[in-house]
This record gives C-alpha cells, structure tokens and sequence, in this order.
C-alpha cells in the first residue's frame, strides 16, 4: 500500500506544472552557477598551479555547486512537499483518503515516499553537471559520492518537514510558507550564536550546515547519518499524529 501510495504521488507530481517548472528552474540556475563557477576556476588556475597543496576542481568548482545545490533544495522542496496532504484537504479528498481503510503512517510514508523519489532524481540530475567535468579534468570521485549521500538525506529531512507542514495546513500554500520558515530555522539555527561569540553544542547540533558540511568535505560519520535520520523520522512521526487527529475529528 505505501508503494502504491508512493507511485501515485510521484505520478501526481510528474503532471504536475509546477513540478516541471521547479526541476527546470533548479537545473537552469544550477547550470548558470555551474558556468560562473568553472570561470573563476580557470581564471585562478594559473597563479596557484605552483602553490603545494593547492585546491584543485574538486575544491573549486564541485563543492560550490553542491552547496547551491542544498540552497536551492530549501526553498524547493516545501514547494514540492506543500500539496501532499494541504492538497487532499484542499480538494475535499481527505476524507475519502482517511475513510480508505490506509493507516495514518502508511499514508504519510506513501506521501513521502514519492517526495522522495522525485527529490534523488532532482539531485542525480544536478550532480550530472560537476561530474562532467571527470571528461577532461581529475575529479575526487569518492568525495562526490559522499557528498551525494548526504544530499540525499538532506533532501530526505526537507521532504520529512515539507509532508509534515502539510498537514498541519489545510492550503498549500500556507504549508509551503510554514516548511520554508522551518527549514530556515534550522539552517540558521547556531547563526545567531556564533555572532554573538556564544558557543553552544546543542544549537550547533540542531542545525542542518553542521551535518550536511562534512559530506561535502567527503566525511561520513554516523552522528550526521543519525542526525538526518532523526530529522525525517521525527516529522513523519509528527505528520501521522496529525492525520490520526484528523481522522477521530472525522
């Protein structure tokens, strides 16, 4: 049931205008950043190819674009996420979806799941454009690939937050807006400390950069792997309560 609910969202999202306008907007602005970006490399190529241990492509080129890569991801996907559920209710098809006898995890998991599967295939294609330059540079190859791991369960933890926020609105638009103000928060979570010179580990934990920067940098450790886990988990959580509320209220 949660792959089929799952396949239905992804075909929904696959009709959907927006969807296509978002993936082409992404991959469009993705590649503009891409080009600025390889610019400036090879402009500064030259002065630091004497210099040892001097950044290569990897450095210069790759690791930026994947940091716009997350950017994007933060505004995009509540834009995705924002009719999962605020949509049904939006469309008066709540009730028969509660009424189809589906439990309230099953429907936020079918929710997410196609979220999801439309979200990695957002990031395959965005990565496409660093990894074409393997054609005539040296790239590292494994560093990328952590680093892709960890976009995948960025963009996991913003789906999670996107199906949660929709269900706590009943349109669309508001559950984007609320996302948004979510994912903001915790991207900026430690911002306010560090410029007041305060030094917390706990704020610092709560915030996505500090997670999703050791990926980039080819570092997978499983404080950050659980991080992200807990993020996704504890939204989906929050997101079946929501629905279980909904369907005693009838």
């Amino acid at each position: 049931m949660i792959a089929a609910l799952a396949r239905n969202e992804l075909r929904r999202l696959f009709v959907q205008p927006l969807a296509w306008v978002l993936l082409a907007t992404v991959l469009g602005v993705l590649a503009y950043f891409f080009l600025l970006t390889l610019d400036a490399c090879l402009a500064l190529l030259p002065r630091i190819a004497g210099m040892a241990d001097a950044p290569g492509v990897t450095d210069l080129v790759v690791l930026p674009v994947l940091r716009a890569i997350a950017s994007l991801l933060l505004v995009v996907v509540p834009l995705l996420g924002m009719r999962a559920i605020a949509g049904e209710h939006q469309s008066g098809s709540l009730p028969l979806l509660l009424a189809a006898g589906i439990g309230d995890a099953q429907i936020v998991l079918g929710k997410f799941g196609g979220l999801f599967t439309f979200l990695a295939l957002l990031v395959a294609l965005a990565l496409l454009l660093p990894l074409s330059l393997e054609i005539g540079a040296t790239l590292d190859l494994g560093r990328i690939a952590v680093a892709a791991g960890g976009l995948i369960l960025f963009a996991a933890a913003l789906a999670g937050i996107a199906v949660a926020a929709s269900t706590y609105a009943q349109n669309p638009v508001l559950a984007a807006m609320i996302a948004v103000v979510l994912n903001l928060l915790l991207w900026m979570a430690d911002a306010g400390a560090r410029y007041q010179g305060v030094s917390s580990s706990f704020i610092n934990y709560l915030a996505l950069p500090t997670h999703l920067e050791p990926f980039l940098h080819g570092i997978a450790s499983t404080i950050d792997i659980v991080y992200f886990v807990l993020v996704t988990a504890v939204a989906l959580t929050l997101a079946a309560h929501r629905l279980r509320s909904l369907r005693m209220r009838g």
